[in-house]
């Protein structure tokens, strides 16, 4: 694999992120330790160095698990990515939520478990619409300046908060989010109107979770594999299906997997993209390897985006319209004296 920086830092990661949300049995699926090691095992061997974790992930087995195979590697080759925000005990008020007493013990338990010094890279979780975010920004510079976390990051909040973060980190001199995670698929394309423009305005890399809508895009829901997703979800029904269809023949013309080309569709969208590839079998980590070496053509690119695309909304599709020329002073308000 080769290499990108992640958002506007100098910190080097490979161009696929291997998620580890599956390893582990703890909640009743996932991998046991031994295929987890081959599987991160793989993953190097390919150049991959970019892991992601969360401290909730089948109960923290999956930090354990990274923890015991990063013992024996070269802990430094590794760029670990882990989460704080959600319950990971019963103990008290405070052991869940985005505040700063939940972010610091949250991290010394991650340490713990992960058996290291450092993460690299910690995400807020999720946005607790509780905690003031220069709460939050304190908390996570003071931890990057004790050299316990490397980098800041934020994973499923509404764009406004996050460039309200990125604002005032950049005046307070605090440390800035240098990636955004957020479910992005060809299933899940929403996140375009207004947290992919927002994440490019501040020049940090997308991270997307599901990005093969949780295993559907590469058409085992098709194939008779009911698998772990309920039959009413978005995942599992006539829009998604048409949309897999056109992936499935995309794919077959191309001689790849319909997984490898819903991957690369993300990573030709025009912004900085780390798809992260969730795998419980070594199989379904080397066939998303092959994402690699893919490109798509301008006519499959299309194809696929007038089979997915959803709505902008306001003002995205009034951007949009035909005949508004933003860049256009006397063209913009041609449209609006015709209007008028």
């Amino acid at each position: 694999m080769k290499y990108k920086l992640l958002g506007r830092s100098g910190l080097k990661v490979s161009e696929l992120c291997l998620g580890t949300m599956g390893f582990g049995t703890d909640n009743g699926w996932g991998a046991d330790a031994a295929t987890s090691f081959d599987i991160m095992d793989e993953f190097a061997g390919a150049g991959g160095n970019f892991l992601d974790t969360a401290n909730v992930y089948q109960k923290g087995t999956s930090e354990r698990i990274i923890g015991d195979y990063l013992a024996n590697q070269d802990r430094d080759y590794f760029v670990l990515a882990t989460k704080y925000t959600l319950k990971d005990n019963q103990t008290n008020p405070n052991a869940s939520g985005n505040n700063r007493k939940n972010m610091m013990r949250s991290v010394e338990e991650s340490l713990k478990r992960l058996k290291t010094d450092f993460i690299d890279v910690l995400y807020l979780h999720i946005w607790d619409d509780i905690t003031p975010i220069d709460e939050v920004l304190r908390g996570l510079d003071d931890l990057i300046r004790q050299g316990k976390v490397t980098y800041a990051a934020i994973s499923d909040t509404p764009a406004w908060m996050v460039a309200k973060g990125n604002t005032l980190a950049e005046l307070m001199g605090w440390s800035q989010f240098i990636a955004l995670q957020v479910e992005y698929s060809l299933l899940q394309r929403t996140p375009e109107r207004e947290l992919i423009p927002m994440a490019k305005h501040f020049g940090m890399t997308v991270t997307p979770w599901a990005p093969l809508g949780g295993g559907a895009l590469t058409g085992k829901y098709l194939k008779g594999d009911t698998g772990r997703v309920k039959p009413e979800s978005n995942r599992r029904n006539e829009n998604s299906e048409r949309i897999t269809k056109v992936v499935m023949e995309v794919a077959d013309e191309l001689g790849v997997s319909a997984g490898n080309v819903a991957l690369q569709w993300m990573r030709q969208q025009g912004f900085s993209c780390i798809p992260i590839v969730g795998a419980t079998k070594l199989s379904q980590l080397k066939d998303n390897l092959k994402t690699t070496s893919l490109i798509l053509s301008d006519e499959h690119l299309k194809k696929i985006d007038e089979a997915s695309a959803v709505p902008l909304g306001f003002p995205g599709d009034f951007f949009k319209e035909e005949n508004v020329r933003i860049n256009s002073f006397g063209g913009f308000y041609d449209r609006v004296e015709k209007r008028s």
